[in-house]
């Protein structure tokens, strides 16, 4: 199936994280925006962003939205093991430059995609933060439900921030 009849934005490419992205996805992941969502500290160092994409496990799955030469989203899918074997977490980022875009819509769909046509996947988690409602309802745009909350999260510009406990359970 092309880019273009799942609707996704002219010039829209995803393909699979490599480790000479490193450098592109610490300037995203440096970005507020992209920051303020994850659990991560303001500046990255290249060599860490570097080691983590090269230290991916053959059972996770991670994918760069690439628009016009330019990385703008980063997904991946972990599998669980063992009696979790059948579940898998799931993070996503967008540069703050293109957030609304359809970027976002693209990476989950692509990640469900594999959970449910080549993983055999029962359950897709995640956590959000609370104040996310961008994400919140793109999660629940693919069938993700609300879970339960988790009180003071995490510590996040000054802050303590709730986060929202997400699945997707496939029938």
């Amino acid at each position: 199936m092309s880019p273009q009849s799942k609707n996704w934005p002219a010039g829209l490419i995803i393909r699979a994280s490599r480790p000479d992205d490193a450098e592109a996805m610490g300037e995203m992941i440096a970005l507020p925006g992209f920051r303020a969502g994850t659990l991560r500290l303001p500046y990255p160092r290249q060599e860490q962003t570097r080691s983590w994409l090269e230290s991916q496990s053959s059972d996770t799955v991670n994918l760069m939205a690439v628009l016009d030469g330019r990385i703008v989203g980063n997904a991946g899918l972990d599998r669980r093991s063992g009696r979790r074997a059948h579940a898998a977490g799931l993070g996503i980022g967008i540069h703050d430059d293109f957030v609304g875009q359809g970027i976002g819509t693209a990476l989950i769909g692509e990640l469900v995609e594999v959970a449910d046509n080549w993983l055999n996947l029962k359950r897709l988690e995640l956590n959000v933060y609370t104040d996310n409602s961008v994400a919140i309802r793109l999660y629940e745009k693919f069938g993700f439900k609300r879970e339960g909350v988790f009180v003071n999260y995490a510590y996040r510009d000054g802050a303590y921030v709730d986060s929202l406990a997400m699945g997707r359970v496939r029938a």
